[in-house]
């Protein structure tokens, strides 16, 4: 009897809903470098490529903020 046996069944995640209000908190937290783009586009139900291109249209209407 094999006590590892794996569930495939509960490997899969539950998608996340792609809403405004977790793009912008993505946007924000990536900005801020308080989040890796991997972890925004999980937070955004979005793939890596749709995450990239939306913070790139993020970056083009957001002044660059310096901290020192």
């Amino acid at each position: 009897m094999n006590h590892y046996k794996i569930n495939y069944k509960h490997l899969k995640e539950e998608q996340v809903k792609t809403t405004p209000e977790n793009v912008e908190e993505a946007n924000q937290a990536l900005f801020n470098c308080r989040m890796t783009l991997p972890a925004a586009a999980k937070h955004c139900g979005m793939n890596l490529k749709e995450m990239k291109l939306t913070f790139f249209e993020y970056l083009k209407y957001h002044p660059v903020t310096y901290f020192g």
